[in-house]
């Protein structure tokens, strides 16, 4: 394990925040299992309390290991999809720290293509951390950070601020992932991204 990621997952283990590149925009990581790491980072980000929060893993077998049980039709949206900027909600029993989760349990999860964060992934659930939040690393309200200069401008803003994974790679700066609810009775794309109709919607409509 480099110094650079080493340092990442000590700091979550700590409950700090740490900023890391996706193969869309730069991403900011806490614990998800921690309530304190949590309410450290939506203090960080100015997001309301009621707002859930996407979670990262290193592999679509991540989902059991957390005790979700997804259906047949998440299994074959990972199989297409993953890792890649889609993020499938699912049901899951697991606790995560307050506010993670949505008022009926379903938690959005997110498995990335981009090298440094599945290596941080990876890395957190060797260690047996986290696993981590998946949100965008930005203040509410404004633009997600796209390049390498603005992830370090702000991780350098103010004391507190997310300690910046920087192993030379930037974000790919894509649009956002496409989200996907997968809890209903038919799946309902919750915000359109990365993944677009024409990819998705075949996979659909041959699960259906």
């Amino acid at each position: 394990m480099s110094g650079a990621l080493r340092a990442a997952v000590e700091r979550v283990r700590a409950g700090g925040l740490v900023a890391y590149p996706t193969e869309t925009v730069w991403g900011l990581g806490a614990d998800a299992s921690s309530d304190a790491a949590v309410a450290s980072l939506r203090r960080w980000k100015g997001r309301a309390d009621d707002t859930p929060i996407s979670v990262l893993i290193d592999a679509a077998d991540a989902l059991g290991a957390l005790g979700c049980e997804p259906r047949a039709l998440a299994s074959r949206l990972a199989d297409a999809f993953w890792p890649g900027p889609l993020t499938l909600v699912v049901h899951c029993p697991r606790r995560f720290a307050a506010g993670v989760a949505r008022k009926d349990g379903a938690v959005g999860f997110r498995c990335s293509s981009h090298p440094v964060a599945s290596a941080f992934a990876g890395e957190l659930a060797r260690a047996g951390v986290g696993p981590v939040t998946a949100t965008s690393l930005n203040r509410s309200g404004e633009p997600s950070v796209r390049g390498l200069a603005d992830a370090r401008a702000l991780c350098d803003a103010q004391p507190g601020a997310p300690l910046l994974l920087d192993l030379g790679a930037d974000a790919s700066a894509g649009p956002e992932s496409t989200v996907l609810d997968l809890t209903g009775p038919r799946p309902y794309v919750l915000r359109w991204g990365a993944v677009e109709r024409d990819e998705l919607f075949p996979v659909l409509e041959e699960s259906a």
